[in-house]
């Protein structure tokens, strides 16, 4: 990313548009982080699955360094609603990720999915290596041939990821929903 890139209009520096350089949580790990709508419904199916270590929900993709979830919600701060994972690719690999999140929304709606309507509930992958960017290209053509309309899910370098405040996290499992690796059970997005 240029430094130009980075920075605000009067020229100085941007924080939020740097890339995500945060460390994996642990040896051999590695992150990833998709913009699927509503991030409840989004963290708990990616905790369910086996080789994901560890979901957190925030904010990225935007401008404003100090993003809440109000500011988000009143669209001027650019942010989309994200999950970023921290990911086993021995047992997990990036491929099955993408799966799962093409599986999990509707490409073509532009800034909506289901009822959540706005630029935070846009769809994104937002890469952290070379071979993400590759991987998630790659997947883009064969999702097209399952949709009459044209995707316009971002395929993005990550920027700096914000966590959500602490009720965000983990809020579907809070609510007594089972994360259990592998569990099936229907999905209720309020409690």
């Amino acid at each position: 990313m240029s430094s130009s890139a980075a920075t605000t209009t009067d020229g100085a520096a941007n924080p939020a548009l740097e890339p995500d350089t945060d460390a994996p949580a642990g040896e051999g790990l590695e992150v990833a982080q998709f913009a699927a709508g509503c991030f409840w419904s989004v963290e708990l199916t990616y905790q369910r699955l086996p080789g994901v270590v560890r979901t957190e929900v925030g904010y990225s993709q935007g401008h404003h360094t100090e993003p809440t979830y109000e500011l988000v919600c009143a669209h001027g701060t650019g942010h989309a609603e994200v999950v970023r994972l921290h990911y086993d690719p021995k047992a997990c690999p990036y491929t099955a990720l993408l799966d799962v999140f093409w599986a999990k929304i509707n490409p073509t709606t532009l800034n909506r999915q289901g009822e959540g309507v706005g630029t935070q509930y846009r769809t994104g992958i937002y890469y952290y290596t070379a071979e993400q960017e590759k991987l998630a290209r790659e997947s883009l053509p064969e999702q097209q041939k399952k949709w009459e309309d044209e995707i316009v899910t971002e395929i993005l370098p990550a920027k700096r990821f914000y966590p959500a405040e602490e009720y965000h996290q983990r809020h579907l499992e809070k609510g007594g929903q089972s994360a259990k690796k592998g569990c099936s059970d229907p999905m209720r997005l309020y409690g």
